[in-house]
């Protein structure tokens, strides 16, 4: 579980970044939630987009995607969803200690 301070950290380096991925009218699916699982494992930090087209709650999503995938839910703004999963062996974010 993130801390605030942590999600604070990991916005401030999402911000810069492109969303790789996007939620269409079909929702989610096992395929997706794979392609997911496997780039976040090389790059730690992702941004997801959700199109106009998808019916969906972006919270609801992200959720979903999140808890399917492994990964912390660090953010939805939007229709943008911001993923983060401490990698194996690609590790390069630091996360700030919790007190």
């Amino acid at each position: 579980m993130l801390t605030g301070k942590q999600k604070r950290h990991l916005r401030s380096l999402a911000h810069h970044l492109s969303p790789i991925f996007q939620v269409g009218k079909g929702g989610t699916n096992d395929h997706l939630v794979r392609h997911i699982q496997e780039a976040i494992e090389t790059r730690e930090l992702m941004k997801i987009s959700v199109l106009n087209n998808c019916l969906d709650d972006p919270k609801e999503i992200g959720v979903e995607i999140a808890s399917k995938a492994g990964a912390e839910l660090v953010q939805v703004i939007g229709k943008t969803i911001v993923l983060y999963k401490e990698s194996k062996d690609y590790k390069t974010i630091v996360l700030p200690k919790s007190k």
